[in-house]
């Protein structure tokens, strides 16, 4: 029996770009995530007592600023080294040889593969023999799988490799190749790297991206880890565990407001949601985006009044416990609910502002200016999110959204602006 971990994408330091304009973020817990969840691969495989480590590339995010993070790195292979464990590790594009400036001499367990040709490695004691080279460059356009040597007979062999394979929303096209490519190797599995979701890409072979460590924003949403890998004494994969390692767990909290009309009901959906996330994600800080969504006549109100609503659900993340949830963003893409031809005809301040913003050309950087006199009704904070959503890429959200604030403001009574 044989039993390995696959592991990628640590990206250890990775800083986390923004986190200043948030207001209370827990800054040291998310900077520190991605250090806590390689830790907490080390110990698993100590824990595990595995026979040895594949890591498929990005171990770091980029160059060093100093020595820091390849010490820590250094320290967590010298707890491997005293249990004995082999690792076996290729560079990606994060961490190219060319990327890399400084340079530390790793313990005699740590085998990092050449960057120049792909080469082969027996373990020792272990039918098992891994194939494996690194990025040389921080852009590699060229198929580097199909200088992979055929596999060896009677022994299970591991292919490590860092790649986009055929291409993957939100990566660059890095070292590409197909299925079809991989397979005509005849290794027993595919140890790959770069795709941050882990993904099961075939079961004969096993090919296989880990996916990163720990998510780093709200794109890498979900369980992040690692697979422990169990062989059999026929050679033959018996099993592909997945481990989860992160810390901080990103979520996506989408909230359907379609047809809520109380503010009670809003904040009732996003406890329900908080608690579900909360619960999911383990005892680990959840870092939420609310994204709000569905037609609603609260639909003016969530943008006019978002200091108002970002404090309403800051209490709601409260109530969940100390260092339970985090929210990022809040975000409202809701529609708002009601009949512009019968606002028209109600006063006629309203078919004012309805003419005038029927007329309204969005363009990039200049904000009409009666759209501008329109907004001197509005809190200063909600005019400025107005104007920096002026822009060319959401023209028709962009008129849709300052009809609805102004409304909402106007309170569509008269003319007479809502008490706040």
């Amino acid at each position: 029996m044989i039993r390995f971990i696959h592991a990628a994408d640590a990206h250890i330091d990775s800083p986390l770009r923004g986190l200043e304009a948030h207001d209370g973020a827990p800054v040291d817990v998310l900077r520190g995530a991605t250090r806590r969840a390689f830790e907490n691969l080390i110990q698993l495989a100590i824990d595990e007592n595995i026979d040895f480590l594949v890591i498929a590339g990005d171990l770091y995010d980029g160059d060093w600023k100093d020595y820091s993070a390849g010490l820590f790195f250094r320290g967590q292979m010298l707890r491997l080294r005293d249990k004995g464990i082999p690792v076996y590790m290729i560079m990606g594009n994060h961490d190219a040889a060319s990327v890399i400036s400084k340079k530390l001499s790793l313990p005699e367990n740590v085998h990092n593969f050449s960057t120049r040709a792909a080469e082969s490695m027996e373990v020792t004691g272990y039918p098992v023999v891994i194939h494996g080279r690194g990025f040389p460059n921080r852009a590699v356009p060229e198929n580097l799988g199909m200088d992979y040597p055929p596999a060896v007979p009677n022994k299970f062999n591991i292919g490590l490799l860092h790649t986009s394979l055929t291409g993957r929303a939100g990566h660059d096209t890095y070292a590409p190749c197909s299925e079809t490519d991989l397979r005509q190797k005849g290794y027993g599995y595919w140890a790959l790297g770069h795709i941050h979701q882990p993904e099961v890409i075939s079961q004969d072979p096993w090919i296989v991206f880990a996916g990163n460590c720990q998510g780093r924003d709200a794109r890498e949403v979900g369980p992040r880890g690692c697979r422990l890998v169990t062989v059999n004494d026929s050679l033959e994969v018996e099993n592909v565990e997945c481990y989860e390692l992160d810390v901080v767990r990103w979520q996506v909290l989408e909230i359907d407001l379609a047809g809520v009309t109380e503010e009670s009901e809003v904040l009732s959906r996003v406890t329900n949601s908080m608690t579900g996330a909360v619960s999911y994600a383990g005892g680990r800080l959840v870092a939420a985006r609310i994204v709000f969504t569905g037609a609603t006549p609260l639909h003016g109100s969530l943008h006019r009044e978002t200091y108002r609503w970002r404090a309403e659900l800051l209490g709601r993340a409260q109530d969940q416990g100390e260092d339970a949830i985090w929210i990022e963003r809040i975000k409202v893409s809701t529609s708002p609910v009601y009949d512009l031809a019968q606002l028209a005809e109600r006063d006629a301040l309203t078919k004012i502002v309805l003419e005038t913003l029927a007329q309204a050309r969005v363009e990039p950087g200049n904000l009409p200016d009666e759209i501008k006199e329109m907004l001197d009704i509005l809190p200063p904070e909600v005019r400025s999110e107005v104007e920096s959503d002026w822009d060319e890429s959401q023209s028709v959200a962009a008129i849709e959204d300052v009809r609805a604030i102004i409304l909402d403001a106007l309170g569509t009574k008269g003319g007479q602006i809502h008490e706040i």
